[in-house]
């Protein structure tokens, strides 16, 4: 599990945009885990996964618009 620091520095982007991507959904999801928030390994990956551009002229995946 990756702490809020640790997801931002993997990331690249600062701890302040984390928090603003999980307000507003647009983010991996989070575990409270007593008072702290924290981000399996796997949620980050399957959230990474989900944000890879189609290449063009690729078929879409099930489940996505065309």
């Amino acid at each position: 599990m990756l702490s809020i620091d640790e997801l931002a520095e993997y990331l690249g982007k600062p701890v302040r945009t984390i928090y603003d991507w999980r307000l507003s959904g647009r983010g991996p999801r989070a575990v409270h885990v007593g008072r702290s928030l924290r981000y399996r390994v796997c949620d980050v990956q399957a959230w990474l996964d989900a944000q890879l551009e189609r290449v063009p002229g690729e078929p879409p995946e099930s489940g996505e618009p065309g």
